[in-house]
């Protein structure tokens, strides 16, 4: 793995914004609903307690977990939380809020919940121990450090799941993507700038390899053509840009295209919509 940030061209452009909610233990049982655009982080460093979720099948999964870890629900998904910590625990929880709600990359490429324990991140011990002792504390921008705290934790759970996707027998896809040292340059060039001249070319002389190597690559471990994810990835901007108020002209030109009109009619072949009727449709929802 080498020291390219895979993380921060991604982080920079869709935001997570993180926020405690509750610490210390829970009586009974405690359901968290699926809230839409919303995700959650829980900390459990000591204690242990039973979570329950709907599986695929529609019957509850149940997941006991007796050491120390990290619960991670990236999309609206309801569980709850039996056997509960109880006092003498450590236990903190915060909601997740992504930009783009289920278009944020790293929510469509992540797995519904992740269990981690904190053996497995070590570097992750400073973080979660400033947070701890930040939780009960009652001193000035306590709020905020704690929310920013877990924030740090966060980004470092994103950094050790692109170190090790093997471990959660991840499907192809973005993450991937970045976990492969030949393509994550490509990918993270492309995050950064999505209005770039980019053509196989382009992006293979960045991977260092041939266009029919690179392509090949490419799909099988993103699962898409090159092409293909270019495009997904600027009309997943262009989402976000037109959320914010650029116009369409504005919008297709920082995204590369050659004038509003090619912009367009991607727009409308990817998303069955023109970007004025995308966007109606995007503020009644």
């Amino acid at each position: 793995m080498t020291t390219l940030d895979r993380l921060s061209p991604l982080l920079e452009r869709f935001r997570v914004r993180t926020r405690l909610f509750h610490t210390g233990p829970l009586c009974g049982v405690t359901v968290l609903p699926a809230e839409p655009g919303r995700g959650f982080l829980h900390v459990l460093r000591e204690g242990e307690m039973d979570v329950t979720h709907p599986g695929t099948d529609r019957r509850l999964r149940r997941i006991h977990v007796d050491e120390p870890s990290l619960l991670f629900y990236p999309r609206p998904f309801e569980h709850s939380f039996h056997n509960a910590p109880t006092e003498d625990s450590d236990f903190a929880c915060a909601t997740l809020d992504f930009d783009g709600g289920p278009t944020h990359p790293l929510v469509r490429a992540l797995p519904p919940v992740t269990v981690l324990p904190l053996r497995e991140v070590a570097t992750m011990r400073p973080t979660l121990d400033l947070l701890f002792a930040e939780v009960d504390r009652v001193a000035c921008g306590q709020r905020l450090l704690v929310d920013r705290l877990f924030e740090a934790a966060l980004i470092q759970l994103f950094r050790w799941i692109i170190e090790n996707p093997d471990r959660l027998q991840l499907d192809v896809g973005l993450i991937t993507g970045l976990s492969d040292d030949r393509l994550a340059p490509v990918l993270s060039a492309v995050h950064e700038s999505p209005g770039g001249d980019w053509t196989l070319a382009t992006m293979a002389a960045a991977a260092n390899m041939s266009r029919s190597a690179f392509a090949a690559r490419f799909k099988e471990t993103v699962g898409q053509s090159p092409a293909d994810y270019l495009t997904d990835w600027r009309l997943t901007v262009a989402q976000e840009r037109l959320r914010a108020g650029a116009s369409v002209a504005v919008t297709s030109g920082e995204l590369g295209y050659s004038n509003p009109s090619a912009f367009s009619r991607v727009f409308a072949q990817r998303l069955g919509r023109s970007p004025r009727a995308w966007l109606a449709a995007d503020a009644v929802e």
